[in-house]
């Protein structure tokens, strides 16, 4: 039993093998509705009241038996899609329909069960593991459609932003994403916006910094790089927001400190004669390798001493902020002066 990616599922329907039976779980609901989509189109599209049927969680099992196993009404292909059927929690009789039901699906007949609500947990759940088992005995799939990579999200983005008649860069396409995360609706609609703004030319950093949407994630890490371009202002400010939006104190924490992880990892890792690469696949960073490109580029502002006072400062507000009675908003501005101090005159605020 194999679970594919986006791209193994791609190349197969470019090729217009359909698969029997598609069990399709995943994060990105985008690409879910890509796909399905996509193969409504391959088959029969909703308009098709005798060839695209739909059922819901709860649905007539006995129903979605009969659609499966009817032959096509003057086409070739049929389309059924069951959305997000609960089999955890039915009882075994009904599991063993469900099972039951693709094992006699009709050779021209496509049966995608989707889910999004429905919670997944691929390698433990021994139900998931026998659909995907019964589906793979009828000519069918399972795939898993997660948030596509930096790389590929960038690819979206540059190649998205030229079929509107505007030009951008790889390097603010990764801005944007940064920015806006990485949920492809949201992305779509934010390209959107900004090729309406640019108005044909270039999308740049700045059309960026005035239009997208930023999530939480983005406004932190604003504030971490405001630190490192020792703008002590618009660290401040940007605090000043995430309080606002009552951030809790240990994210902003977490989020001002993991910049600095980041740079002492590769720091150590360059000492033992090894590089980004190994970082990455060591502490599993995965999609967000960017971090370490992120840390590469921060680290050329540091030497030993300054990670060392700069990570003394952290200790420090860490055990402030797990005191009583201390004010979380003093600790962090107290630590955002420090830390810029550190980068700027390279020791600490008591000993200047």
């Amino acid at each position: 039993m194999a679970i594919i990616n986006e791209a193994a599922f791609k190349s197969r329907i470019k090729t217009g093998s359909l698969p029997n039976v598609c069990v399709m779980f995943g994060e990105d609901a985008y690409l879910k509705d890509m796909y399905t989509e996509k193969l409504s189109r391959m088959t029969a599209g909703k308009d098709d009241v005798f060839n695209y049927q739909s059922f819901e969680n709860g649905c007539n099992l006995q129903a979605v038996y009969d659609s499966v196993t009817q032959m096509p009404v003057m086409s070739d292909k049929k389309y059924v899609i069951l959305n997000d059927y609960n089999f955890e929690k039915c009882s075994k009789s009904d599991f063993d329909r469900l099972c039951e039901i693709i094992e006699n699906v009709d050779p021209d007949c496509v049966f995608v069960l989707r889910f999004d609500i429905v919670e997944i947990d691929a390698k433990k759940s021994a139900r998931f593991k026998k659909l995907m088992s019964v589906s793979e005995k009828n000519g069918g799939v399972t795939v898993q459609l997660d948030h596509r990579s930096a790389s590929e999200l960038v690819k979206m983005l540059t190649d998205g932003a030229k079929k509107r008649g505007c030009v951008m860069s790889p390097s603010a396409a990764r801005l944007l994403i940064e920015t806006s995360g990485e949920d492809i609706n949201t992305l779509a609609s934010e390209l959107e916006k900004l090729c309406f703004y640019a108005h044909g030319s270039e999308i740049i950093e700045k059309h960026i910094e005035n239009v997208a949407v930023k999530t939480v994630e983005a406004s932190v890490y604003e504030l971490s790089s405001f630190i490192f371009s020792r703008r002590t202002g618009e660290a401040l400010r940007v605090l000043d927001d995430l309080f606002f939006m009552h951030i809790k104190p240990v994210f902003i924490y977490n989020a001002i400190s993991s910049p600095y992880v980041d740079m002492y990892r590769l720091y150590a890792f360059k000492k033992s004669g090894l590089g980004r690469a190994d970082v990455a696949k060591t502490f599993n960073y995965g999609r967000k390798d960017f971090l370490v490109d992120r840390a590469a580029k921060n680290l050329q502002s540091f030497d030993f001493k300054k990670l060392s006072l700069s990570f003394r400062a952290l200790l420090e507000a860490d055990g402030a902020l797990k005191t009583s009675g201390s004010d979380a908003r003093t600790v962090f501005e107290q630590l955002i002066v420090k830390l810029v101090y550190i980068i700027a005159k390279g020791e600490a605020v008591d000993k200047a």
